[in-house]
């Protein structure tokens, strides 16, 4: 194969390589339309000895269009080209790689590839070599200057003498002349590849025509490289606004909430002002609750009516704001005089806004599509998640305004109970309650029924917490008013059922035992509506008082039986709720009936006190590090 090397031949190409690059390379790439020249050709420059000068050595043949032939060198040319484009989709090593290809037929010092810009229909500098720091920050509108001129017309020019020609933009006083040729690729403008010199006449039209000829892939391969790039960025994009997601899904705290938007959001753009405006509770004022500007955090609160500002607009009209230039924007006000350029994208949350997020740069038409698009996609996990944190911050509150009320719940409720059991001269009594929250549904009392006569109460009302609690309260009210008249025992709970029956509630109920101590005779009534037997211990034998009924508030008419216990000196009653029989060990095992009645035997001969507390001592060993799920109350009763 022919090899191409400093502007020549090594060998001729052979039949099977010209067919392939003509096969390769379509006959209008081959063929040459009519180039624009200037008006008095140069004359032939001098000859030079630059390695890789493609000039000849003698004078120019003129072109003929109509016989144009792949020159050999032509062929190896493309060959090296077609190497260096598809080996690679970075676009700075392409780029480069072109420029090196340039310069092995053509010697130039200075190179330029410009690309157009899509959005602001610009020419830029992409790549240079050579060009004057004011040549590399240069812009072209398309038409201005000879390679605005080539890029409008998408015609090659070749200027041998640019002082000779009215679109040359003079950036560099020593250019002499010019080569642009236009990017192409699928009908499409990309960018002007442009080549200047210090020497006038420099450029040849073989130049020229070598360059159309390889204009077309270069352009194509530019193409493939910046479509590389840009995938390649939406993935990162995506990649970061998940990662963004999940960390803004983790924060319940709104202002670390909106602070960490302000960081995270830098990782996407590169903005110079930021701020979170959220509407108030009435929908009519932008409030702002973060803002950042120039490195550091910035609170001034400002609020701002829906009705002015770009902020506002953004809300009424339900879309992005985005303003190139907000000195040309009736509606933007100045809070921020270095503010050129402002994006503003709605928070949208089940249909309704929230609120905006507020971007603001000092460089006009700073902000473009993919800004925008990247913002609105993340600006709806923003709202989820700054929402998400409204509703933590409210169930906070709400939990604080529960645990206050529950704190005077049980307040009410101990003030409702007891504080010490009467005393007797031939009894003792002793109670203990442990609540399985922090308000419970068991209630007790000790109710004075005359001289020596005392009732004792213990009652379980059905659920947990508050509503149970109140329940109880219903029913010690009840109960305490009817102990006015003195019933029986069988009597008062006929009266209460029958009350609740009155003020029936839907699933509530109540087990209570209610039992009157007569300490001159040593009698004790037994009236029970479903709530546990009452065990005796005697001479360290125990048995069950089998005192059985109904709970109160289920069925209407109800009556109760009466148990009559004639006790001895030394005898030992206790009355516990089910939270005592029915609480677990590990084992998922019930402490039970059995093991309270043989711990009631067991210390018999202590004090009343003693006994209640051995016995929740007893059961907390028991239950060890299982939660109680029932409240446990204690109620002994020692004969003397």
């Amino acid at each position: 194969m022919a090899c191409f090397r400093n502007g020549r031949i090594a060998s001729p190409p052979t039949l099977e390589l010209l067919l392939a690059v003509s096969r390769s390379c379509p006959l209008r790439a081959l063929s040459f339309p009519s180039i624009p020249m200037s008006s008095n050709p140069p004359s032939p420059p001098e000859p030079s000895d630059l390695e890789g000068d493609y000039r000849p050595a003698g004078p120019a043949a003129p072109l003929d269009p109509i016989n144009a032939r792949v020159d050999p060198a032509d062929v190896a040319y493309l060959m090296e080209l077609a190497d260096a484009l598809n080996t690679t989709l970075d676009l700075e090593t392409l780029l480069n790689r072109t420029s090196q290809l340039v310069r092995a037929v053509i010697h130039y010092r200075i190179f330029a590839i410009f690309l157009l810009n899509d959005r602001t229909h610009d020419l830029r500098v992409r790549f240079q070599i050579g060009h004057t720091a004011k040549g590399q920050n240069v812009r072209l509108p398309l038409g201005s200057g000879i390679v605005g001129q080539v890029a409008l017309t998408r015609q090659p020019l070749l200027v041998n003498d640019v002082s000779t020609s009215t679109d040359y933009i003079s950036v560099n006083p020593e250019v002499r002349s010019e080569l642009a040729v236009p990017l192409i690729a699928k009908n499409r403008l990309i960018g002007v590849m442009d080549i200047e010199s210090e020497q006038a006449g420099y450029f040849r039209p073989e130049h020229l025509h070598l360059l159309t000829l390889t204009a077309s892939r270069i352009a194509q391969a530019i193409e493939n490289a910046r479509l590389y790039a840009r995938v390649s960025r939406q993935a990162q994009t995506l990649e970061v606004l998940n990662e963004i997601a999940v960390e803004l899904a983790s924060i319940l705290e709104l202002n670390p909430l909106l602070e960490r938007i302000g960081q995270l959001l830098r990782r996407l753009i590169d903005y110079q002002m930021f701020a979170i405006m959220l509407l108030d509770e009435k929908g009519e004022t932008l409030v702002t609750r973060y803002a950042w500007r120039f490195g550091s955090a910035h609170a001034p609160m400002r609020r701002i009516a829906i009705t002015s500002g770009l902020v506002g607009a953004a809300v009424r009209e339900w879309r992005s704001i985005n303003v190139p230039d907000v000195r040309n924007d009736q509606r933007y006000i100045s809070t921020n005089a270095e503010t050129r350029s402002e994006l503003v994208v709605p928070l949208f949350y089940k249909g309704r806004i929230i609120g905006v997020l507020d971007l603001e740069h000092t460089r006009p038409a700073f902000f473009h599509e993919d800004h925008e698009r990247i913002l609105t996609t993340l600006a709806a996990q923003v709202a989820i998640s700054i929402e998400n944190a409204r509703l933590y911050q409210a169930v906070r509150r709400q939990e604080a305004q529960l645990e206050r009320d529950i704190a005077m719940a049980r307040e009410v409720q101990l003030r409702l109970l007891p504080t010490t059991p009467p005393e007797h001269p031939h009894a003792e009594m002793a109670v203990r309650f442990l609540p399985a929250r922090t308000i419970g549904g068991d209630l007790y009392d000790f109710v004075d029924y005359g001289p020596n006569r005392t009732a004792i109460v213990l009652g379980d009302v059905s659920g947990k917490a508050a509503p149970a609690a109140l329940f109880a309260a219903l029913v010690s009210g009840i109960m305490r008013s009817a102990a006015l008249h003195q019933p029986a025992p069988a009597q008062m709970l006929a009266l209460l059922n029958d009350a609740l029956q009155e003020r029936k509630l839907e699933s509530q109920y109540v087990t209570m035992l209610f039992a009157l101590w007569d300490d001159e005779s040593q009698i004790l009534l037994v009236a029970n509506s479903g709530a546990v037997q009452p065990i005796l211990c005697r001479a360290g034998e125990s048995l069950t008082v089998r005192a059985e009924g109904f709970p109160l508030g289920l069925f209407p008419d109800v009556t109760y039986d009466e148990i009559r216990v004639v006790a001895q000196p030394g005898d030992v009653l206790v009355f516990v709720s089910d939270g005592i029989l029915d609480a677990e060990n590990a084992q998922e095992e019930m402490f039970g009936n059995e093991r309270l009645a043989a711990l009631l035997c067991a210390h018999s001969d202590q004090p009343a006190a003693e006994i209640a507390d051995a016995i929740l001592a007893d059961v907390a060993r028991f239950q060890g590090a299982q939660d109680r799920f029932d409240d446990e109350t204690i109620i002994v009763l020692r004969v003397r």
